[in-house]
């Protein structure tokens, strides 16, 4: 009995059928898809070309470090960490009893100066009468000192002119020495009126007196003030508004003058931007710039570029590169531009310094 084929005639050989197509449509995905990116890349371009941004940007303001000027132990502390203060406000007390004696002590010194000043000031307008008084009775004693010479005079001619007979010689001999005694008398006056006669000599003496008294008074005065103001440096006080921070002071801390107590914080910031070089071109103080905070991702703040520093950053570090010496790789510069914030801010909660930010510059 003959075998019988399995295979069906009329079923199609599979060699022989012809292979199926790929169909277009992948590629028309495909295409829509890099047309789309084409369409989003161009938009974006567009919107983005007149933007410069970097996100090496940091928040930045004013810090003081506030030292004493007068050593002492710390008797009051009225601050704490992170404290908000006001300008003026009384934040450390050293203890004041050295600089308060020595205020005393120059007080009473400026006391004793004022017066011998009076002292002086009364002995001059008593040398204005003094001393012209003094030199007519100079002149007096003179008159009356040739008169007595004059009398001497005769006197010594009558005992020598009459008769030995008539007198003895203790008469001649008194009358002589009354004639010397008259001579010495009026050198005598003479020489006080030549000394009574510089009253104005003398008038100035006491003037000049007067003067070194009041410059004694004044520096009297100017201990006085040094002395205030070594006891007003035992009262710290906050040079402006800001915040307490990296306080280093407790009480009953012996401080020297000169050394840190903590840094004051101003409520101030502003950003400090360092963009790379390259994109400077376009880029002036006045450009709008918007700010976003790594911190609170919902806080949005507007400013303006306020400033844009003359020089990269290496150039004005610690260590600035010498690119004279050695071999030479060019490296791209970043150049700190300045970024005041003009709102967004919150008055009561300030932003920290050094918070990381990303500015958004629009330039021309």
């Amino acid at each position: 009995m003959a075998e019988t084929n399995s295979t069906p005639e009329n079923e199609p050989n599979d060699a022989s059928s012809p292979r199926k197509r790929p169909g277009k449509k992948p590629l028309i995905i495909l295409a829509i898809v890099v047309g789309v990116m084409l369409v989003v890349a161009l938009v974006w371009w567009i919107f983005t070309r007149n933007e410069e941004t970097t996100d090496d940007a940091f928040t930045d303001g004013n810090v003081v470090t506030i030292a004493p000027k007068a050593a002492g132990y710390v008797t009051h502390l009225n601050i704490t960490d992170n404290q908000r203060v006001k300008k003026g406000d009384l934040l450390v007390v050293i203890d004041p009893r050295d600089n308060t004696a020595q205020r005393d002590q120059a007080k009473a010194q400026l006391g004793l100066a004022v017066a011998q000043l009076h002292q002086a000031q009364a002995q001059l307008d008593l040398s204005k009468v003094q001393y012209p008084a003094q030199r007519d009775e100079a002149r007096a004693n003179l008159l009356k000192a040739q008169a007595d010479l004059a009398n001497a005079e005769a006197a010594y001619r009558r005992q020598r002119g009459v008769d030995p007979r008539a007198t003895t010689q203790q008469n001649i001999d008194s009358a002589n020495a009354q004639l010397r005694s008259a001579q010495a008398e009026l050198a005598s006056a003479k020489a006080q009126l030549e000394v009574a006669d510089q009253v104005q000599l003398q008038i100035r003496q006491q003037e000049t007196n007067v003067e070194a008294r009041a410059r004694q008074v004044d520096q009297a005065k100017a201990q006085l003030e040094t002395a205030e103001l070594n006891l007003s440096y035992t009262e710290v006080r906050a040079p402006f508004d800001g915040f307490v921070t990296k306080r280093n002071v407790q009480n009953g801390t012996l401080v020297q003058a000169g050394t840190a107590l903590f840094s004051l914080v101003s409520p101030d910031v502003w950003v400090t931007a360092n963009f790379k070089e390259s994109q400077l071109e376009r880029m002036r103080p006045g450009n709008k710039v918007s700010v976003s905070v790594d911190a609170w991702p919902d806080m949005k703040l507007e400013g303006h570029v306020d400033s844009i520093q003359q020089g990269s950053g290496s150039k004005f570090s610690a260590f600035p590169a010498e690119n004279a010496t050695g071999n030479f790789v060019k490296i791209v510069q970043r150049v700190p531009v300045k970024i005041v914030i003009d709102k967004g801010l919150d008055a009561n909660h300030p932003l920290p310094l050094g918070l990381s930010v990303e500015p958004k510059v629009t330039v021309e």
